[in-house]
């Protein structure tokens, strides 16, 4: 009976070092001093690892997303490709369909590649997979991170409670006192911090927040559709609704427009993200521009520089939000 063939894992293990390390000295990548080397590739040579035939000489990131189906993901998964590119790497990409990031069976395939970097975007890691990427010891940066538990990854994210704030400030100066909110699901930071956005300008113009105007929707067009139509369907219902984002403000039009409504002339929306849809729909959406492709390559470019060992000077990124006024905005109809 043949001898059971080691594994990275084991090899690691017993060198002292992190599964992307030994697959390095694999691949014949740089990094590494020549002690530490010297001794891997014995350990290899000893425990009969069977070496793949092909060798890696370029950086590898991993790019983790809920999904690929919107404009919102491919101006991310852009980004992020981009920055890849600019840095000679190799880019992973990997739809989790809502399931949480850090499966078994994935994490099996990240060990076995040696990647260097990991970015998650939106993406629930599940708990065990986050005990095993530490394990790993390979950087893990988050985009738009899942949760309140994130304090041991860098993350990056966009301005959403000022951007936020600033789209309510701007329906309120069009006249507006009723005004909806259809947010994202609030698992997510980036829709709690848009949701406390809303409700903080309101406040400050002596508004209390009403429940009744605020439905939790799923960031979809479907969710507009729902979620918007029920604010419509409202004995009293809002002249104007903010969507947390650009599909899901679709999804109000079309609801709108079921009921016989016009926008803006009988109810005024506004967007999330900024994403060609804004510039298609008829009329032109209102929204708040993040930016989608500057969060995923300054996630990507952070990742590899710590795969490198370099220091990271904040663990928490933020770039700046700004609302974009377009079409879809105007003041109230006359009672």
């Amino acid at each position: 009976m043949s001898q059971r063939t080691a594994t990275l894992a084991e090899i690691a293990r017993v060198a002292g070092v992190s599964v992307p390390t030994v697959s390095r000295v694999l691949n014949g990548r740089p990094g590494i001093s020549a002690p530490k080397r010297e001794e891997i590739e014995k350990l290899l040579e000893e425990r009969g690892y069977e070496r793949r035939k092909a060798r890696r000489e370029t950086s590898l990131l991993d790019f983790v997303i809920v999904s690929l189906e919107t404009q919102w993901a491919t101006e991310l998964l852009r980004g992020a490709q981009a920055e890849a590119a600019r840095a000679g790497a190799d880019l992973v990409v990997t739809a989790t369909e809502g399931s949480p990031a850090g499966t078994p069976e994935w994490l099996q395939r990240v060990a076995g590649r040696g990647t260097d970097g990991i970015v998650i975007v939106v993406s629930e890691i599940d708990p065990v997979g986050r005990e095993e990427l530490a394990r790993l010891n390979v950087p893990v940066v988050l985009v738009d991170p899942v949760g309140t538990d994130t304090e041991s990854f860098v993350t990056v994210s966009a301005a959403d409670w000022s951007g936020a704030r600033d789209a309510t400030d701007h329906l309120l100066d069009l006249g507006h006192t009723r005004i909806g909110f259809v947010t994202g699901p609030l698992n997510l930071e980036c829709h709690q911090d848009r949701l406390d956005g809303y409700m903080s300008a309101l406040g400050r113009r002596g508004i209390t927040p009403d429940p009744a105007l605020v439905q939790v929707g799923d960031s979809l067009i479907s969710g507009g559709i729902t979620y918007g139509g029920k604010l419509l369907d409202a004995p009293e219902r809002p002249t104007a609704i903010i969507s947390g984002s650009d599909e899901q403000a679709y999804g109000i039009y079309l609801a709108a427009r079921e009921r016989g409504l016009r926008v803006p002339e009988d109810l005024s929306v506004v967007g999330f993200d900024d994403v060609d849809l804004c510039r298609w729909v008829n009329p032109q959406l209102t929204t708040v521009h993040q930016p989608l492709a500057g969060m995923a390559s300054e996630a990507a470019r952070l990742a590899l520089a710590m795969s490198r060992g370099e220091t990271i000077a904040h663990r928490r990124v933020q770039l700046s939000a700004e609302l974009v006024v377009r079409e879809s905005t105007a003041p109230p109809p006359p009672a």
